[in-house]
């Protein structure tokens, strides 16, 4: 085996491992239509049948095959070709790239055919979503001079690229970038020059990197565009057996079939759970189904992955049979996120495609999430029992409520707090199994009483938020009465105002902690030490 074959080998290999560790993400390829691709006849003859081609390590020496491919090289160049690739990545790029916040590289097959790229382009796209990143050469000609950048303009430039939502969307290379420039929003390399073996590695290596950000881009694999047909005969480009090269970079036809068995999967396991079934009957049937962790877990990765592969093919035309099912999956993942994890910004854990389907399509599901949470009081909530909803429809409406409502005010107003914490363990016990969907309403609808009674107490308390969380709790957690609670905090109150950082500071702490042993004495407490730590505990969670 010669040497450079040795070493993309080994490369490969590493390429796979790091898909399995995951620092780094699938690769796939799709062939451009067959009007694009360049004429197989003079690949073979110019390009695969070139002897020093076999084992090539350096993009050096694919440049010095491709300068005595004279017939290939104009092929690739002709202008009616080059505009139309043009269109063809301008549409694709829109279409599959652009909305999912990614980037692109398009592979001209030397540095005059990236300015013909750039020129065909710019008719198709803004001339500020793409950037030629070419080397200088001395003698170049003013066509290609014009493409020269300093080394402060291409650092912008690389900078820029590297950036979500910034221009350039598309830079046009043809060997610099290939090796060596990590950009993990890259996604999608446009690839119209031959390459194999080592050389091919690098390059679509550039488009395997993870990438997350704070908007919900998630990277989950990255895509090659082929015009010229090196992936037509994989084993062929990149000189391995065939077994080698799997895993390593697959047709996108590959993610077709795995999408068309995850959609049977949801048809047979998921959807007949609402077949039949419309509004708050199918919300009921749903929740019921996945109150088991373990179920709903198991959906939630089964979605994840649909998810991804959505986000891959769309728009593809493939998925049309496929997309009322789709939706109807997405809609069951909303429902049970927010029902079962109302810490989660539900819209914003969807991937971006699937994001459009939602703000499209999905309608508000059963369980509510409630927006203005400013305005929820005891009566509201206790509104939202009176509605004609199946039970469990109404539980998780409550629970979905409380937990925003403590939320949005829990540290202004701490005595909310506690009663978060037992709406907390209403739904612990609910999902757990051990309440029924009556027992939970019964248990929240307590809970609401005293909701609305607390408010009602705090709109007439001369209090502080802290000393009137203070004489809640007393009066609910301890069975103060309501007078000696209130006379208790309104001692405490100046204590709390006297030491405001207690709960960052030891010294401040101790030194509260004296008054609230006096305070609790003078009205006959025997466990002071007691009381006064589960009185600290409470306010430090406000301080969360």
């Amino acid at each position: 085996m010669a040497a450079g074959t040795l070493a993309a080998t080994l490369d490969k290999y590493s390429i796979r491992e790091s898909i399995e560790d995951g620092t780094t993400v699938p690769l796939y390829y799709q062939l451009a239509p067959n009007d694009l691709v360049v004429d197989r006849e003079a690949m073979e003859r110019e390009f695969w049948a070139a002897a020093e081609l076999e084992g090539v390590a350096d993009i050096e020496e694919i440049n010095r095959v491709l300068d005595r491919a004279v017939t290939l090289k104009n092929m690739l160049k002709n202008p009616d070709r080059v505009d139309k690739i043009a269109r063809f990545v301008a549409e694709h790029f829109r279409q599959y790239v652009e909305p999912m916040g990614y980037k692109a590289f398009l592979v001209g097959v030397d540095r005059e055919a990236c300015g013909l790229y750039k020129e065909a382009l710019d008719r198709h796209l803004p001339p500020e979503m793409s950037q030629v990143v070419i080397s200088r050469g001395h003698n170049d000609p003013p066509e290609l001079r014009r493409y020269h950048l300093g080394e402060e303009e291409e650092a912008r430039v690389r900078k820029a690229f590297r950036k979500p939502d910034e221009n350039p969307k598309i830079l046009i290379v043809t060997e610099k970038l290939l090796t060596g420039y990590d950009a993990p929003i890259l996604y999608c390399m446009y690839l119209d020059k031959p390459m194999r073996d080592h050389v091919l590695l690098q390059a679509i290596a550039r488009v395997n990197r993870p990438y997350e950000d704070e908007k919900g881009r998630r990277k989950t694999n990255g895509l090659i565009v082929d015009f010229v047909g090196v992936f037509d005969h994989l084993e062929r480009a990149l000189a391995f057996d065939s077994e080698d090269v799997e895993g390593v970079v697959e047709g996108l036809e590959v993610l077709q079939a795995r999408f068309a068995r995850l959609m049977e999967r949801g048809r047979q396991e998921y959807l007949p759970l609402v077949q039949g079934k419309d509004g708050d009957k199918a919300a009921e049937a749903v929740l019921e189904h996945f109150r088991d962790k373990e179920e709903r877990e198991g959906f939630y990765a089964y979605f994840r992955e649909l998810e991804e592969v959505y986000e891959i093919l769309s728009p593809d035309a493939f998925l049309r049979p496929f997309l009322e099912d789709y939706q109807a999956l997405v809609k069951m993942y909303r429902l049970l996120r927010s029902a079962y994890e109302p810490h989660v910004q539900v819209d914003r854990s969807f991937l971006r495609k699937t994001a459009e389907i939602v703000q499209k399509h999905t309608a508000t599901p059963g369980v509510k999430d409630p927006t203005e949470t400013h305005v929820l009081d005891g009566s509201a909530l206790l509104a939202l029992l009176a509605e004609e909803k199946p039970d469990t429809v109404k539980v998780f409406n409550l629970l979905k409520a409380l937990y925003q409502l403590v939320k949005a005010r829990g540290r202004e107003e701490p005595y909310l707090i506690p009663i978060g914490e037992r709406a907390e363990a209403i739904r612990r016990a609910f999902e757990a199994r051990q309440l029924s969907s009556q027992e939970a309403l019964k248990e929240l609808t307590a809970l609401v009483q005293d909701l609305k009674e607390a408010q009602a107490q705090r709109g007439q308390s001369p209090l502080s938020p802290k000393a009137f969380a203070v004489a809640w709790w007393l009066r609910v957690q301890k069975g103060v009465g309501a007078e000696k609670a209130e006379a208790l905090a309104a001692q405490l109150e100046p204590a709390l105002e006297a030491w405001p950082h207690w709960a960052s500071s030891p010294q401040q702490e101790r030194e509260l902690r004296k008054e609230l042993y006096k305070a609790l004495a003078h009205f006959g407490v025997k466990d002071l030490v007691a009381w006064a730590s589960e009185l600290l505990d409470l306010l430090r969670r406000a301080e969360l």
